[in-house]
């Protein structure tokens, strides 16, 4: 079982798509303020060489956040087509390993089985408790031997 969180309360990725979406909003004000400030600045001749030339800056970097916006936006897509990809594969790994691991172990909730040692007479095999089994364990084609030494003291005396 994988303790990777969804990528939905991922709050890394919440704070790309936001911080990226911000971005792209403050470029876009940015260019589209000094370019009209400018631009009218222009038209009605009152420019001066600060209007001119400091506007194509302001521009050039309103331009230049639009493109880290929508570069961050990217990543995140690119973040959750990764993330999209790792959850199919760990879960077509996690089906693969649950599907031929039935028939190699022995549950919990089976049956438990003891067979008495070789050594042990018959009749003193009703002395043995039985203990079940609690955990899963490999199956082995040998059966599993459960002697409590305590009782065969007890039987030696």
């Amino acid at each position: 079982m994988t303790v990777h969180p969804r990528l939905v309360r991922s709050v890394p990725f919440w704070l790309l798509i936001v911080g990226s979406v911000a971005t792209i909003g403050g470029g876009v004000y940015v260019l589209v303020d000094k370019l009209t400030t400018m631009e009218a600045a222009i038209l009605d001749g009152t420019a001066t060489g600060v209007d001119v030339y400091v506007g194509q800056v302001w521009g050039v970097f309103g331009g230049i956040l639009v493109g880290a916006g929508a570069l961050g936006l990217a990543l995140a897509l690119a973040v959750a087509a990764v993330r999209a990809g790792l959850t199919r594969r760990d879960a077509d790994s996690a089906h693969d390993e649950h599907g031929d691991s039935g028939a190699h172990t022995v549950s919990a909730s089976a049956p438990a089985t003891t067979a008495v040692p070789a050594h042990v007479p018959a009749g003193e095999a009703h002395d043995t408790p039985a203990s079940p089994v609690t955990s899963d364990v490999p199956a082995s084609p040998e059966p599993t031997v459960s002697s409590n030494p305590d009782a065969s003291d007890a039987s030696h005396r």
